[in-house]
């Protein structure tokens, strides 16, 4: 449990859905058709040369690694609605800072909850996310980065993340 509870990432209720869906029809009908593919491909004789029977199992290999990660992702997953908008930075939050004179901006949480969005996305387990979650508007923290570097940010702003 100690081990889930360190892993375990935030979803929204809709990105939560929606993983529960794309599973549904890998697993399913995504299983059925890739193995209708390769069935098909063996009938026609030598595999040693046969591309479409390689792409296939190729591919197969792919979805069953999704497969596998989808169910990781929702069996060690954390839901909820989408954070209060109370400026405090958080899983599900669009979290502007400055670091470097520049500003970042980026959500804060899992890849998945972005889904198609093209925002950066920083785990909250990671240096980052770590060092500012639960801080607001106006704070600053201090993280080290991979290099060994104290890196200072500040937070300007942070907002529920809308989809």
């Amino acid at each position: 449990m100690s081990e889930t509870a360190t892993t375990a990432s935030y979803l929204t209720k809709d990105a939560y859905e929606r993983l529960q869906a794309e599973l549904r029809e890998l697993s399913g009908p995504g299983r059925t058709e890739i193995a209708k593919r390769i069935e098909a491909a063996r009938e026609e004789g030598d595999l040693k040369e046969n591309g479409g029977y390689h792409a296939a199992k190729e591919e197969q290999g792919k979805m069953e690694a999704r497969i596998r990660q989808l169910t990781q992702i929702l069996n060690t997953s954390v839901v909820g609605e989408a954070p209060a908008d109370d400026g405090v930075v958080e899983p599900g939050m669009v979290v502007t800072v400055r670091m470097f004179g520049d500003e970042e901006k980026f959500l804060l949480g899992s890849r998945e909850i972005a889904g198609d969005s093209d925002l950066d996305v920083y785990s909250e387990q990671s240096p980052l996310g770590a060092a500012i979650n639960g801080k607001k508007a106006g704070d600053t923290a201090t993280y080290e980065a991979p290099n060994g570097k104290s890196v200072d940010v500040e937070i300007v702003s942070a907002t529920p993340y809308a989809g």
